[in-house]
């Protein structure tokens, strides 16, 4: 019979001291690949997130070639179809916090604009709302989504209100969210893009800040590795933003939506941060006095918030949104 060690730790103590010591050798070992893929590969991390609020939004990203564009974009949830346009420089992820509230009402679909976020770029295209709208005519059609509650924020809303002039046959309704295209009164935003100055162009942590404080109320922080992924996509695509945004200076650009007013039949809905620097509120005056012919115009004004009312407030715009459809 084996000897005995009458000093050894019990058994059960000897097997929780392997597992803590395992425990800590993972949470070591975690810690050194996520701070690795923090300083070299923080894009990685990004996505990883990304994926994560999709999936906690039930939404699937998938693609498709329509025209002349490879499509990426968000699908889920059941019932009525909304489709939600992002703005300029921006791209779908925006629309997460606020596709999360809406899934489990409504069929969602949020693609990346082309030329922007995962959709494909034509070198040396056109990228003006009139060629954006032409280009959802083609993704509206490839997707067979019929009859939808379309909904544009900034570019996007001129995207937006264009196309449902031009294609009412597939908008039941209408949401414009800060949008582009209208008149406003002439702020320092609107001073300093008539004078060609681009401010959504940075080149380090410090100028993505300062277009932050343009968009926010309330800027949110960003770790700053994740703000260098950004800085260098904007670096990288200078030359597109650049051309695109010059091309949306353009005086039929600036009043696209405004001088389509008059050809919108359906419900048509404003929705506007109080403190928006970059489209002043009192485009949503330009929008009400225009529609002369909407069938129902609903205006709903944020307050708490700037340029980006479904990152700053998504549960109330989603709650705006829910009710305007469902009214309709």
């Amino acid at each position: 019979m084996p000897a005995t060690n009458p000093s050894a730790p019990p058994l059960w103590k000897r097997l929780l001291f392997r597992r803590l010591k395992f425990l800590a050798v993972v949470a070591v070992l975690l810690a050194v690949v996520l701070g690795g893929s923090y300083l070299f590969a923080p894009q990685w991390l990004m996505r990883a997130d990304v994926a994560r609020k999709a999936m906690a939004a039930h939404l699937e990203k998938k693609s498709i070639q329509a025209g002349d564009t490879r499509w990426v974009y968000y699908e889920g949830g059941e019932g009525p179809t909304i489709v939600l346009l992002h703005g300029f420089d921006s791209r779908k992820e925006v629309w997460l916090p606020v596709a999360k509230l809406l899934t489990p009402h409504f069929h969602v679909v949020i693609p990346d604009l082309p030329g922007w976020g995962e959709s494909s770029q034509v070198a040396g295209g056109n990228y003006d709302i009139d060629a954006q709208a032409a280009r959802l005519q083609d993704f509206m059609q490839a997707l067979g989504l019929g009859k939808v509650l379309l909904v544009g924020h900034s570019m996007g809303g001129a995207i937006a209100g264009v196309y449902a002039a031009e294609h009412p046959e597939h908008v039941g309704e209408l949401a414009l969210l800060d949008s582009f295209g209208l008149k406003f009164k002439e702020n320092a935003f609107a001073k300093a893009a008539l004078a060609g100055k681009d401010p959504f162009l940075y080149n380090d942590r410090a100028g993505f800040e300062r277009v932050l404080a343009l968009a926010f109320d309330k800027p949110p922080h960003l770790p700053g590795r994740f703000v260098d992924v950004l800085v260098k996509w904007n670096v990288e695509h200078r030359a597109f933003i650049e051309r695109t945004f010059d091309a949306l200076r353009q005086p039929s650009q600036v009043l696209s939506v405004q001088n389509r007013l008059g050809q919108l039949d359906m419900p048509v809905l404003g929705l506007w941060c109080h403190d928006d620097r970059i489209i002043d509120i009192s485009a949503m005056d330009s929008l009400r006095n225009g529609l002369t012919h909407a069938a129902a115009i609903s205006a709903t004004t944020l307050n708490g918030c700037g340029h980006m009312p479904m990152l700053e407030k998504p549960e109330a715009t989603a709650q705006v949104l829910t009710a305007f459809a469902l009214s309709h």
